[in-house]
């Protein structure tokens, strides 16, 4: 069991030195912004413990994955195989229960703490048998694709949507248009094979444009049922309801052009730390979208033809 965690963290030095830092320096910049980010959610939403918990098990659920947990099964068998589970679970969730307490939510922090020793003892297999239909198109990838893989998180924040509207919670319905940006968020996180960007006709600014405007009509697609029920029901807070709309737009096409600086390389830490700061400070967003936009221009050229 030694052997693999020590091989994890071997791993885990070197994304980060690929990244271009020091495995020191990116700790201490990934614990800052996830410090950051966690406050500034705890200081601006009503319900930020759940949002808390809920990222928390979802890196969870990952790790469980059947074809994962059946290659350590393979490997160290059921006995160990479980208590590597559970210690990943465990060292996952420690800076999320650190947070919880620090804000004095203990039962919180009690049941974060069961839950992930529950899960990991359990597989979850990530891939059906048959193809969930999707509202978009199949080109470009990135929304059916990503539907697909969240569409069981996607009821969520319609159903956080309606109860905020039920129990007259306009900050809770706030909540439910910016969860559901940042699921769509995480569509963008994985690059595709280059012959895919390849094989368009476009320069590299009307791919950019092309990307961005079909993120921005999807998204629209997908939001657009809780936006017009709070519109509908608090017609005076209109303002608000088309200002976080629009936040949510330009954070979509920040990470459109974070996904292409790196590309065609997975979003690295410096893009990720970026994203959190901004999003922990969200007029920082008009720079990072300037920042990133000359970046993708200079990759997208050595692919596509300008």
């Amino acid at each position: 069991m030694k052997d693999y965690f020590e091989l994890q963290y071997v791993l885990t030095n070197r994304k980060i030195k690929e990244a271009g830092l020091t495995p020191l320096l990116g700790s201490i910049l990934g614990l800052t912004a996830f410090v950051l980010l966690s406050e500034y959610f705890f200081h601006k939403i009503e319900f930020a413990k759940y949002l808390v918990i809920l990222v928390c098990l979802s890196f969870q659920f990952r790790l469980s994955e059947k074809d994962r947990t059946d290659f350590l099964l393979s490997t160290y068998g059921d006995k160990l195989k479980n208590k590597i589970r559970v210690l990943e679970n465990l060292i996952i969730s420690t800076p999320f229960v650190f947070i919880i307490v620090y804000k004095s939510l203990f039962p919180e922090a009690i049941i974060l703490l069961f839950c992930s020793i529950i899960i990991a003892l359990f597989s979850f297999r990530t891939s059906l048998n048959f193809t969930i239909p999707t509202p978009f198109s199949k080109n470009p990838f990135e929304f059916t694709t990503g539907f697909r893989k969240t569409f069981l998180i996607l009821p969520l924040a319609y159903a956080l949507s309606v109860i905020a509207i039920n129990v007259d919670n306009f900050n809770l319905g706030i909540f439910s248009i910016l969860l559901m940006f940042l699921i769509t968020l995480s569509y963008y996180s994985k690059p595709e094979e280059e012959f895919y960007v390849w094989v368009n006709v476009d320069t590299p600014k009307s791919f950019l444009m092309k990307k961005m405007m079909i993120a921005t009509k999807n998204s629209t697609l997908l939001t657009i049922p809780i936006s017009l029920g709070l519109l509908i029901c608090y017609p005076a807070e209109y303002n608000l309801i088309l200002l976080f709309f629009f936040i949510g737009i330009l954070f979509l096409w920040a990470m459109v052009l974070a996904k292409y600086s790196a590309y065609p390389s997975e979003i690295s830490l410096p893009e990720g730390i970026i994203i959190a700061f901004a999003l922990s400070f969200p007029p920082l967003i008009l720079l990072v979208i300037p920042y990133f936009y000359p970046k993708s221009i200079k990759n997208l050229r050595l692919i596509l033809n300008d």
